[in-house]
């Protein structure tokens, strides 16, 4: 199994807190630190990126030994990622949804690829099977109730879906997740849940939760895999 800790926009535009939360994430168990690249970005918004910012959370994600992956959210971060060479690469609900053209130009890229479906309301899957594309399951209701959530598949694998990209509070419908053959959980990641700087703190899991969930997770993909 991995694990992606969405940081998202939890630094709260101070891409200096990005450091303690990269670290936060390697010792939580995470695989992934996953940032928002073209979203809320003007230079006086949240989520001003920049290459000095990028070549920063490369830098100390290679220190603390995580994967640094970013969501493409418009053309123009689809250029500043061109130039460099991460091994993967997500497509969020939002570009599915507002921006396919750029979706078709990610895939085009030739690189692993994880899509959200949140946003997605067809039947068939936006793009042809493909060993690059890994499909998550998810809602793109911020929080995401109980109540919302069935249509959570029975068993992940028979859906063709390869994860869960999770928006509910509390780890307990990643572990559900991991339960049905989830192979990859992202779940949103904070330091306080209580910050309101944005929404997404509220929903997201705190350092020892993601811990939590990781040991709880890896444990029962064990014991599927051995056929249990």
């Amino acid at each position: 199994m991995k694990f992606i800790a969405e940081i998202g926009m939890n630094h709260n535009g101070n891409f200096d807190f990005a450091f303690e939360l990269i670290k936060q994430a390697k010792i939580s168990g995470a695989d992934i630190a996953k940032f928002q690249l073209g979203w809320r970005d003007k230079k006086n918004e949240i989520n001003y990126i920049d290459d000095q910012v990028i070549n920063n959370l490369e830098k100390w994600c290679e220190y603390f030994e995580i994967e640094l992956m970013f969501s493409i959210i418009s053309k123009k971060a689809l250029t500043m990622i061109k130039k460099r060479n991460f091994k993967n690469i997500k497509i969020a609900s939002r570009t599915l949804k507002f921006d396919f053209d750029l979706a078709k130009e990610i895939i085009s890229l030739n690189k692993n690829t994880f899509i959200s479906l949140g946003m997605w309301k067809k039947n068939d899957f936006p793009f042809k099977k493909n060993k690059n594309i890994k499909y998550l399951w998810c809602l793109s209701k911020y929080p995401t109730e109980p109540e919302d959530l069935i249509g959570l598949p029975k068993k992940f694998s028979e859906k063709d879906f390869y994860g869960y990209s999770d928006h509910s509070i509390g780890i307990e419908t990643c572990i559900l997740a991991a339960s049905r053959g989830a192979d990859i959980i992202e779940k949103h990641f904070t330091l306080d849940k209580s910050d309101q700087s944005i929404r997404d703190h509220t929903l997201s899991a705190t350092p020892s939760e993601f811990r939590n969930m990781v040991n709880i997770c890896k444990d029962i993909n064990k014991k599927i895999n051995l056929g249990v």
